[in-house]
């Protein structure tokens, strides 16, 4: 015969789950309402406070966090690339996802993505994109990863190369990180913002990555940078030739047939390069490749 005790703690759980249930079924349709008008688009979440949904969980709140994140994903993919998206809801989204469950690496990493993103690829807050990292650090202290994607939002999207070398420097001391983050630490130390230390970080972001998004990101990204370095060797080269023979060169083939070439340099897929009317080499207008527009503060050459 069941204990007193015993059965209020059945009909507790008989009770709550269908509440947890509902709650959902109301958060789904509330979501689901936004993503069809433009007008529901601006209001504020049914439930935003991470710790009044904390309790309402019952307990559930690795499912919730399931939930919610998948809504974070959804919000944000119905969103991605369309002209005029805003993206206002994806922060709560994002906080109390992480609230319900701390440990799910996944939110802090592609959610700091969506968050940094700019222009129509995301929101334009890598303020708020590091917050959630830190947040992901306190949480899961051994996890080398978000150093790395915290030193990389420091470096790449806010410039500020003292504070990207600690983070790459945290990460490298941390259990299975790959030794190459202590240099990369030690380079973005002296040298601050560079193509070459760029490279080295996307490379880094490249190898320890396995989800075939962020690897061709990055693999665009390190083509990018690749093209970048190609024209800065290419200027210097043609501002040599100007030099001898009084005007810019007007292809890649009248610097081979000068002697300062040996062939006709191709971007990373083939393209061969080109000079504009301002002497100045660029991208063959077929090349599929895009230079990242972050890259512009780091292309002049380091004195």
């Amino acid at each position: 015969m069941k204990r007193p005790s015993q059965t209020r703690a059945l009909w507790t759980a008989v009770i709550a789950v269908p509440l947890l249930f509902a709650a959902i079924a109301g958060l789904q349709m509330r979501i689901d309402g936004e993503a069809r008008s433009a007008t529901k688009q601006k209001e504020d979440l049914l439930l935003r406070t991470p710790a009044v949904i904390k309790k309402m969980s019952f307990g559930y709140d690795s499912l919730l966090a399931d939930i919610y994140w998948t809504r974070a994903v959804q919000y944000y993919g119905t969103r991605l690339a369309t002209k005029g998206a805003t993206y206002e809801q994806l922060w709560p989204l994002l906080d109390i996802t992480t609230a319900l469950d701390s440990k799910m690496i996944v939110a802090y990493r592609f959610g700091a993505i969506f968050l940094s993103e700019k222009g129509t690829a995301g929101a334009g807050r890598p303020d708020l994109a590091i917050e959630l990292v830190k947040r992901g650090i306190a949480a899961n202290p051994d996890e080398w990863h978000l150093d790395l994607d915290l030193g990389f939002l420091y470096y790449w999207r806010m410039k500020d190369y003292a504070s990207a070398a600690k983070a790459f420097l945290a990460a490298s001391k941390k259990p299975n990180a790959p030794q190459m983050l202590a240099m990369t630490a030690a380079r973005v130390a002296e040298k601050g913002g560079s193509l070459d230390t760029s490279q080295m970080i996307w490379s880094e972001i490249y190898v320890s990555n396995k989800d075939p998004k962020i690897r061709e990101r990055a693999l665009q990204t390190l083509q990018g940078i690749k093209a970048a370095q190609d024209q800065l060797h290419l200027n210097e080269i043609a501002d040599e030739y100007k030099n001898r023979f009084g005007r810019y060169p007007a292809s890649t083939s009248e610097l081979r047939s000068a002697g300062f070439l040996d062939g006709i340099p191709v971007d990373p897929l083939g393209y061969p390069y080109v000079f504009g009317p301002d002497g100045k080499a660029a991208l063959n207008p077929d090349s599929p490749i895009v230079i990242p527009q972050d890259l512009n503060s780091l292309a002049a050459p380091k004195q």
